[in-house]
This record gives structure tokens, C-alpha cells and sequence, in this order.
């Protein structure tokens, strides 16, 4: 089967000459169309560096990118800005919903740039909403609802275009752990049911312990990956932390 995602010796430098700081060293691995695959590491290995170059909002060093068979790094930033739109659905810890816009206006931006038929797009909120258990507060503004509820909103305006690969950082980062409980639970439902794609950066056992695998790094590398298998949610949860403690370092940042 032909991998959806495919890294290849990625290289990262910030920096230069006499100043070189190698935020990514020689990172490869895949990811199969719908996976849910979690990125952990402390402050400064690399993760949202790494979640950045695949998002095309940064560009690698050396190495390269391949989503659905294309070199993202080999393209023009013309080319990137539609790449994103029709192949990348994102979730930010601070939900980046607009507050002058409901919640169903804002999970319909994104048909509407892509310029989807304006009853085509009321079809597919209503449908997503549904899915998503917030269709009773599509009319109401981010400022009037709870952070769990923003998050799923967040949610559905990643996956109503139907992307390629969700892309994830720090998702729980700001909500409560009810809030946060919910979250996940959306998510391994986008993921199982709805057959969504996620690659999730977390600093959170619990956040990763909802994905069926984890690749871990350290100092830009990959120190090692877990695979979830038949375990239950909490034995999986058990083996993060043991990997984590061999990992060291500060695991509460989330840098």
C-alpha cells in the first residue's frame, strides 16, 4: 500500500555560520492513510519544528516531503498555499476561530474559499455538525461557548473539505481536562469513524495515549516509537510514560 505520508532524511537549521542550532537531524518515517499518529518529545527536540515543515509553513534544510506522491518540498509557495487548503486540515490549541463570525460561518470559511456552491456548504455543515455532536450551537459566536465546544468547532471546520492529513499541535493545550476528554474522544471518532488521517504534536500522555502510534524524539531524532496494538487506552498510556521517563528532560513544555 502506497503511504500517504512519506519523510525522507529531513534536515532542519536555524541560525548561521557560528550560531547553528540543528532543530531536525536526519528524521524519516511514514504514515498510512488512516493512521492517528501522535509526535512527543521534551522543549527544543524538534516536534512543532517538524509539525511546521510538513505544514509547509516552514521549509526543511535537506531531505524531503511527500504527500499523496507529491515533493512538497520541491514546490512554489503558489502552489503551497492551495496545497494547504485542498490537502491539509488544521487544529490550533487557540482554536483560531473568528469571533465576529458564528461557529457555523466559521466552519464554512473553508468551502468558501475553496468556493464550494453556497447550498452545497450548508449541506456539508449541517452534516459535519451532526457528526460532531454541535449542530444545536452552529448560531451562536466562539465568545459564547465553552473551549471544548470551540475545539470541536475547530474540528469540523479542519475536516469539512475532506483533507489528506489533519495536522495537530498541542490541541488540548488550553482546555480543561473535561474539555480535553471530549476532545479526544472527537477526534479518535474523526479518525475511526470518519476515517480522518492525524498527526498530533503533545507534550500530554493522556492527549497521546488516543493515538495508535507514537514516534518520540529527542535533540531532533527519533529516540523510538510505540505502537498501541491490542492494548487498552490505559495500558497504552502506562507505556508512554515508562518511554518518557527513559527520555528525561522538561515534558511539561510545550514548546
Amino acid at each position: 500500500m502506497d503511504k500517504l505520508l512519506k519523510l525522507k532524511a529531513i534536515q532542519k537549521y536555524y541560525g548561521n555560520r557560528g550560531t547553528v542550532t540543528k532543530a531536525i537531524d536526519d528524521i524519516s518515517f511514514d504514515v498510512d492513510e488512516g493512521e492517528f499518529v501522535g509526535i512527543m518529545g521534551a522543549s527544543g527536540s524538534g516536534k512543532t519544528t517538524l509539525l511546521n515543515c510538513i505544514a509547509t509553513i516552514d521549509q526543511v534544510s535537506a531531505g524531503h516531503i511527500f504527500l499523496d506522491g507529491m515533493d512538497i518540498t520541491e514546490q512554489k509557495e503558489k502552489n503551497l498555499a492551495a496545497f494547504r487548503r485542498q490537502k491539509l486540515g488544521f487544529i490550533f490549541q487557540d482554536y483560531n476561530l473568528l469571533d465576529t463570525l458564528t461557529l457555523g460561518e466559521n466552519i464554512a470559511m473553508a468551502q468558501t474559499i475553496n468556493k464550494v456552491p453556497a447550498n452545497q456548504i450548508e449541506q456539508n455543515v449541517c452534516e459535519i455538525a451532526n457528526k460532531l455532536n454541535i449542530a444545536d450551537i452552529l448560531n451562536k459566536y466562539p465568545y459564547e461557548v465553552s473551549g471544548g465546544q470551540k475545539q470541536r468547532c475547530a474540528c469540523a471546520r479542519a475536516i469539512i473539505n475532506q483533507p489528506r492529513l489533519i495536522l495537530a499541535d498541542e490541541p488540548t493545550g488550553a482546555l480543561d481536562s473535561h474539555s480535553s476528554q471530549i476532545l479526544l474522544e472527537t477526534m479518535r471518532d474523526m479518525n475511526e469513524q470518519l476515517g480522518a488521517t492525524l498527526l498530533v504534536v503533545t507534550h500530554d500522555a493522556f492527549t497521546a495515549s488516543y493515538a495508535k502510534r507514537i514516534l518520540f524524539l529527542k535533540d531532533g531524532r527519533i529516540f523510538t516509537e510505540l505502537h498501541r496494538g491490542d492494548m487498552t487506552r490505559k495500558q497504552f498510556f502506562g507505556k508512554i510514560l515508562d518511554v518518557l521517563s527513559m527520555l528525561g528532560g522538561d515534558l511539561t513544555d510545550v514548546c
